[in-house]
């Protein structure tokens, strides 16, 4: 998907670009039956307690239920694509034989009109899902399991894909986005191809205002704070940060700073780290 600029009308023209949306049907209404409320909570927990900070207003929006179990096994023509406020990907909105309607992830090379299906007998096509035991190796996969009947949790935005690399046994390896190995059980399901709208990493913000109607507020840097505020605050002018490296606001290292458990049970699944030790 290409991407557009504007001409410099003003600051922030000058530097704002957008999707051009080929393939999206702009003027397509989501589908009622597949659309649920989203109550905002502006980054608080169930205490009213903020838990992520920045968040809060935004554009009103109606989250779109994904099928990311594809537990029906038969084919389905998709009807048309369309943008997702709730996600990075695009997604398409698929009708089986019967009259019902799903949301899937729409991958490279979905268009209006294609058939896709779901089961192990199905073809090695863009849209279609496979277990893991029976898709070739060497595969660019997406949308993977790593339960089965759970529902799709890894490589799901917009541009990723992972790589089908060996099968032993009841296990699968599979290359992440990230560099890492990783063994999932063949029975875990995965659809093919790499996830569309690849070109989202390259748009380019511009402006605040547009942060805005995604629901970010605005962020203020630590040094320009009160020492009471912030452990990067205080001194006379621009002062450094006094410590051998950045940190939260509650001093914890900012950069570098490993939060996995060390004792993790899911440690024996991971081949190889995506840095690659």
């Amino acid at each position: 998907m290409a991407i557009r600029a504007y001409k410099p009308t003003t600051p922030a023209r000058r530097q704002m670009t957008v999707s051009t949306f080929e393939g999206i049907d702009k003027k397509a209404k989501p589908e009622r039956s597949l659309t649920e409320t989203l109550k905002k909570n502006s980054g608080r927990n169930s205490y009213g307690h903020i838990t992520v900070r920045h968040r809060g207003g935004g554009n009103r929006r109606k989250y779109r239920v994904i099928d990311f179990k594809r537990l029906r096994e038969e084919t389905a023509t998709v009807i048309r694509l369309e943008y997702d406020p709730n996600r990075s990907a695009n997604i398409a909105l698929v009708q089986y034989e019967n009259g019902d309607k799903a949301y899937i992830l729409a991958p490279v090379g979905l268009k209006p009109g294609h058939v896709i299906e779901t089961g192990a007998n199905a073809d090695i096509l863009p849209g279609n899902c496979l277990p893991l035991s029976a898709i070739p190796v060497g595969t660019v996969i997406h949308n993977i399991e790593l339960h089965p009947g759970k529902g799709a949790q890894l490589v799901r935005a917009a541009g990723e894909q992972a790589q089908l690399m060996a099968k032993e046994g009841d296990s699968a390896q599979v290359r992440l986005p990230s560099g890492e190995y990783r063994l999932v059980k063949a029975n875990c399901k995965a659809c093919i191809g790499q996830v569309g709208n690849e070109d989202h990493a390259n748009i380019h913000i511009g402006k605040a205002g547009r942060k805005r109607h995604m629901g970010w507020r605005p962020t203020v840097r630590g040094s320009v704070m009160n020492p009471c505020d912030h452990p990067h605050g205080g001194g006379e002018g621009r002062a450094p940060i006094g410590r051998t490296g950045p940190v939260t606001p509650w001093g914890k290292p900012a950069l570098g700073y490993k939060t996995r458990k060390t004792k993790n049970p899911t440690d024996k699944f991971i081949v190889r780290r995506r840095n690659g030790k």
